[in-house]
């Protein structure tokens, strides 16, 4: 099998333009490949099919048009693979250029700005000094086929860039004209690097333009805004291009991977605003329409070529911060009077510089150890803390597993299956042959899937409790019962309770291999759960930690028992909001009492059947310590056992903090108003407190003003987690931002970050569903986006005739997304059960912008027509060929197809009733030749020697790469067989579905009240989603108007 680095080579060069639109003549090529893939199979040739087919000949690109500027598609060849016979395929392919739009849409018209111009300098000795100039981060690791991938992944050093200046051909914004002076050399420990790499870093890519073709004044759906086509595009242009954090301003689209460099700007991975140019003043915000605000996700991981975080210690004096408003030392804090004063870009104070940090500076005010210094040319940086950061003693993280052995776990198969993931995420697949010693040795940090330090211990529990205690120094585990559940302890010592898993290697294995069998004969139905997690909270109440619970039935016994709460008589009435809130005291006050200790729970629920779990109550302890539920709303052992056993794999695996605290600041002239996510706030103004934290999980901040902001300047915001590392390190983690300001609104509509915006609204929205009804909320999320849309049409547009629809450059995919957030099962009208609405309300809370941007609009990639060097590496570049994927519609399905649909939660294989025998035998097995002969309950593909099967099986594992918190695995939906077909056809976003519009029907109602609200005659009431389809090819017939597809 070929090493990972093979792939990450350059390739793919896109001849220009804004990072995130592609032109229609420009294919959306392949997204950056980092996962193992398998080799071509012996006997077959990439060239072709190994069976008769028929090629179609496709004479224009994915998108139906040819290419441009000479731009060739370089890897779908002029033939390609079929399973079926040829078809027409024109109302199939994807139409590239919006200005096909141009009569067809009627009066609805997509206009877009030109480039902003630049500004006139601003006052440049008032701004914090920064080098621009400086040393790059390595994209070797993800460029190159040459050489080792893993040797550049934790390098120290940067890459020094050339002196030529490979942006000079981007426009200039207001916050890249800040730091005019260059700055000494940078601090280059490591390999040197001239800058003819990244010479093309901020090139811009070619947008789309082009004339309309009119076809009878209707909606033409292959025109409309298209987010499979934008991420493809920014995908195929970030696999040979950085993202520098202060020359682009920009972010790329949240589900694309990319590489940053992070130039004292934090990287979007970490930080995102919703506008990256901020108005002056309330009044020009709230013409926008726009909120404005910061999603954080202070733990991002990185990836391979991305400079690690800096780790810095200060000592016993600890980092150095503002004695007014506690900044911590940044990249944008300026010198003065030699070095002897700190001057705050928060607040404006200035510090006295305290002897041990002093150094002199320059005559044009740098320091002159400013290159040596990470603080200072860092966005995101790491501080060991002192003792006075300590509220106990640092210890290596303690995981607690508490698992359900009651009798619907033990006979539906969740007990065995999550002892063996348990089993898995600790020492791998092949635990019995891993050599204790070489665990024990020199080689056991590459063999350790914790940290040294780290620690684990187990419970179960049915009507009892039982503890084990599994020191190393015994042949096998003793169990301890705990009977009395109403009062209580702990009877065991931390020092049997939590050992090392690798050290007790003998026991903990015994131990998980032997639970099925010990409880296969007990048949207690109903568990105690409360007391158990008391019990565990009181373990770990000394040192904090984690604990991993695992449920299979509603527990129904002793203190704090549940009832059925959910019976249909709530849904659709105003009172359906307290199924989503949790009512019961007890799971309350334990909540409080698990963030108060730095204790957080992560939960894997199972509901065979579809049993009411609620998890409204059971999930508010997770929800409140920072924690996350798995939710496996319909359990059947065969099918959800491997996503079981990945999920637990990655809550072990992923980095993991706990007694976290965290405060965001902001500069003068901004206050924070509200925080929306998974935490304990106890009042406002009090500091965010997580049990604990990983790298999923994030944070929404909102902003409001307390006064006007200096256009002169720049605005500041700095978050700062406090929290203590899986190996027992209390860190703080700073992440530095910087906007521009500008005066007026209009600059500010043309720096917006969609995927910041759909966060920060999506979370907003998820913490009113337990306030509001839902009616209301989906009311709440039309109107907000009429006010953007009409707010862009007052203050942006007004060269284009009244009549047009005219969305934002940057937004042009924002109401799609926002139809898929309505469409989703937390906000979604009719009847969902509680449960799913509550686990998907708590999902949008936490999600990432990656795991947001795939929940609310999935990834469709067809099987049946795979070119056949899809899913392989180019021979010529070693990038993986990852084909573009279609929108999510019925329309775009063809008869006879294979399609894989990814949400970033399930990940479904649909196959037409007419599929292709041969594609079936291909990719299952050989005797596989019909529907029926497939096993429903599989979830992953057969190791086939087969050209398509080593495909799809590539293209499943880099999906996995590039997915958020959740395992992949198949789950089988055939044509007019399985029940799963219903969840593809909810997938289907664009469609009209889950009791709401269609894209199509979305855009023309929206552009219908926008257009009321610039007459002056639009009501807030009538905005809500509602409106029926009848009339509507008559409502888009009477548009006069011009589309525009145009962007300047």
């Amino acid at each position: 099998m070929s090493h990972d680095g093979q792939y990450n080579a350059a390739g793919y060069q896109v001849p220009g333009g804004d990072p995130r639109r592609t032109q229609p003549g420009t294919p959306s090529g392949p997204p950056q490949s980092r996962p193992r893939v398998a080799p071509t199979p012996p006997g077959y040739q990439q060239g072709g099919s190994p069976y008769p087919q028929n090629t179609p000949n496709f004479q224009q690109n994915q998108y139906g048009q040819t290419p441009q500027n000479g731009y060739q598609y370089q890897w779908v060849p002029g033939q390609e693979q079929s399973y079926f016979p040829a078809q027409n395929q024109a109302a199939m392919e994807d139409q590239g250029g919006m200005g096909g739009l141009t009569a067809q849409m009627g009066g609805m018209g997509l206009g877009a700005d030109g480039a902003v111009a630049s500004r006139s300098n601003k006052k440049k000795n008032r701004h914090a000094y920064h080098n621009i100039d400086q040393a790059v981060v390595s994209s070797q690791a993800f460029n190159q086929s040459t050489g080792n991938a893993e040797q550049y992944v934790n390098q120290d050093s940067f890459q020094q860039m050339g002196t030529g200046n490979p942006y000079a051909g981007q426009q200039v914004t207001p916050a890249m004209n800040q730091f005019p002076v260059q700055a000494a050399p940078s601090f280059s420990p490591g390999l040197q690097s001239s800058g003819a790499g990244f010479a093309n870093a901020a090139t811009p890519m070619p947008v789309p333009s082009g004339p309309g073709v009119s076809a009878q004044g209707r909606v033409d759906p292959e025109q409309i805004p298209s987010i499979p086509r934008a991420r493809d595009g920014a995908a195929q242009y970030y696999l040979d291009h950085i993202y520098p954090t202060m020359e682009q301003h920009l972010p790329p689209p949240g589900a694309v991977p990319f590489v940053a460099q992070d130039q004292g700007n934090s990287s979007p991975k970490h930080a995102r605003l919703t506008l990256n140019i901020i108005p002056s003043t309330s009044s020009f915000l709230s013409q926008t329409g726009l909120p404005l605000g910061l999603v954080l996700q202070p733990l991002a991981p990185l990836q391979a070529g991305e400079q690690p975080i800096p780790v810095l210690d200060f000592g016993e004096m600890g980092p150095p911060r503002c004695s007014r408003c506690r900044a911590y030392i940044n990249p944008f804090m300026t010198f003065r009077s030699g070095g002897n004063k700190l001057v705050c870009n928060m607040c404006t104070f200035p510090n006295d510089v305290i002897p041990e940090y002093f150094a002199p500076t320059d005559p044009s005010g740098v320091r002159v150890d400013r290159a040596q210094r990470p603080e200072l040319t860092t966005g995101t940086v790491e501080y060991l803390v002192p003792k006075e950061y300590w509220a106990k003693e640092p210890v290596g993280l303690r995981w607690l597993f508490v698992i359900d052995v009651s009798q619907d776990a033990v006979s539906k198969g969740f007990l065995e299956a999550f002892c063996k993931g348990i089993l898995g995420a600790l020492y791998g697949e092949d635990e019995d042959d891993v050599d204790d010693e070489e665990i024990n040795g020199e080689n056991s940090l590459e063999k350790r899937r914790i940290p040294v330090g780290s620690k684990v211990g187990f419970v179960t529990f049915d009507k009892a409790m039982h503890f084990y205690n599994c020191n190393e120094k015994l042949e096998r585990a003793q169990m301890l019962v705990m009977p009395d559940i109403e009062d209580p302890f702990v009877p065991l010592g931390s020092e049997g309770l939590f050992v090392d898993p690798y050290k007790a290697k003998p026991v903990v294995t015994s131990l998980l291999a032997q639970l099925p069998a010990l409880f296969s004969h007990v048949k207690n139905p109903e568990p105690a759960l409360l007391p158990t997690l008391e019990s565990a909270l009181s373990s770990l109440s000394v040192t904090g930690g984690k604990i991993v619970c695992s449920l299979a039935s509603l527990p129904t016994w002793g203190p704090g028992r549940l009832f059925l709460r959910d019976k249909n008589d709530l849904h659709g009435i105003e009172t359906e909001k307290k199924l989503f809130q949790t009512d019961h005291p007890g799971f309350k006050k334990l909540a409080g009492k698990m963030v108060e200790s730095g204790v957080g729970i992560d939960f894997f629920i199972a509901a065979p059947a579809g049993k009411y779990m609620d998890i409204a109550t059971i999930g508010h302890l997770s929800a409140i310590s920072g924690g996350q539920s798995h939710f496996y709303p319909n359990y059947i052992a065969p099918r959800d056992s491997l996503q079981l056993a990945q999920e637990i794999t990655h809550t072990l695996t992923r980095e993991t903090g706990y007694q976290a605290l965290m405060k965001v600041r902001c500069s003068n002239g901004l206050q924070v108003s509200s925080y929306h996510g998974n935490f304990l706030q106890h009042n406002f103004g009090a500091d965010l407190e997580f049990g604990i934290i990983d790298s999923d999980k994030s944070v929404g901040v909102m902003f409001s003003y307390d006064g006007k902001l200096d256009a002169k300047l720049d605005a500041h915001f700095q978050c700062a987690l406090l929290y203590t590392t899986a190996s027992g390190e209390r860190r703080v983690r700073c992440t530095n931002t910087v906007a521009g300001v500008s005066e007026g609104a209009m600059e500010s509509m043309r720096f917006i970050d969609q995927d910041a915006v759909i966060n920060i609204i999506a979370k907003e929205a998820a913490t009113r569903m337990i306030e509001r009804p839902l009616k209301d909320v989906r009311n709440a999320l039309t109107e907000k986006t009429i006010d953007i849309l009409a707010g862009y049409r007052k203050t942006g547009s007004g060269s284009h005739p009244p009549g047009q629809l005219v969305l934002p450059e940057n937004l042009k995919e924002f109401s799609m997304y926002v139809l898929g957030l309505m469409k989703s099962r937390a906000f979604k009208a009719g009847h969902e059960p509680s449960d799913r609405r509550t686990h998907t309300m708590r999902l949008l809370k936490s999600a990432s912008p990656l795991e947001l941007s795939l929940f609310l609009y999935p990834r469709i990639l067809p099987l049946h027509s795979l070119a056949p060097e899809s899913g392989f590496p180019d021979p010529n570049t070693g990038h993986l060929v990852v084909p573009p994927t279609i929108r999510a519609s019925f329309s775009r399905i063809e008869e006879g197809g294979a399609y894989l649909v990814d949400d970033g939660q399930v990940c479904l294989l649909w196959l037409h009733a007419h599929v292709s025998p041969n594609l079936l035998e291909d990719l299952f097995g050989e005797g596989k030749t019909s529907l029926s002969a497939l096993d429903s309950m599989m979830s992953s593909l057969p190791v086939l020697e087969t050209h398509l099967n080593a495909q799809v099986r590539n293209l499943l594992a880099y999906w996995a790469s590039v997915r958020g918190s959740k395992g992949i695995t198949i789950q089988l939906a055939r044509q007019g067989l399985d029940g799963s077909e219903y969840e593809f056809a909810r997938l289907l976003v664009e469609d009209r579905n889950n009791e709401a519009q269609s894209y199509v029907d979305w855009l023309v109602n929206l552009h219908r009240h926008i257009q009321m609200e610039l007459s002056g005659q639009r009501k807030r009431e009538d905005g809500g989603g509602g409106m029926s389809t009848m009339g509507m090819e008559s409502a888009v017939a009477g548009i006069t108007s011009l589309w525009t597809g145009k962007e300047g």
